[in-house]
């Protein structure tokens, strides 16, 4: 890659299912990777081959509070996605995905940098038409066991686009739909995964 298009790029939750996966793409691009996690659902052997990578940079960091760093890009893939997981401390999924976002966003408008919101399918709630278009606006229980991560989807959501109305910023939001494969928690405690498990179990 040539040396004008590499970038600084920052994955939050990069020790994560995903977040993994995408810090070795970028890696791959020729990119300087930043992998920030707090491991409460990461896990440092999804990115132990990385560690020795010149590029490649881990710190441990919950987002929740204010991160100072020099970036290009910031892919927001922190928050837990398991219910499993995120209702286990339903407080500190909402923090993550609400407080985390505004430390995000501010980091981007600071830097002038590109941000991504990894965003869920969870933001339908227990959607009344299949399948989903974008401008469905779904049906979400807001004090249900799932609303903390439903609920903080979506008011990052909110936030990401009041950051671009309010102050330009360069957001990208995706809304990911159930995902599996390598890396995942073996107590994710979704379908495929839990099919997945118990056929290898036998």
């Amino acid at each position: 890659m040539h040396q004008a298009q590499v970038k600084r790029i920052l994955v939050t939750g990069g020790a994560g299912f995903l977040g993994s996966h995408l810090c070795e793409h970028l890696l791959a691009q020729g990119h300087d990777v930043l992998c920030v996690d707090n491991f409460y659902t990461g896990r440092k052997e999804n990115i132990a081959h990385l560690l020795g990578h010149p590029y490649f940079e881990l710190y441990r960091h919950d987002i929740t509070f204010p991160l100072y760093v020099e970036v290009d890009q910031i892919y927001n893939l922190a928050c837990p996605a398991s219910p499993v997981h995120y209702q286990n401390d339903p407080v500190q999924t909402t923090k993550t995905s609400v407080h985390g976002a505004i430390n995000m966003l501010g980091l981007a408008k600071r830097l002038g940098a590109t941000i991504l919101q990894a965003s869920t399918s969870e933001v339908y709630g227990d959607p009344q038409c299949h399948p989903q278009r974008e401008e469905y606006w779904g049906n979400v229980n807001p004090v249900g066991p799932r609303a903390c991560y439903d609920e903080g989807k979506h008011c990052a959501e909110t936030l990401f686009m009041d950051y671009r109305r309010q102050h330009g910023l360069r957001i990208r939001v995706a809304r990911i739909f159930n995902t599996y494969g390598p890396r995942m928690h073996p107590d994710d405690g979704r379908v495929v995964s839990n099919f997945i498990v118990q056929a290898l179990r036998r």
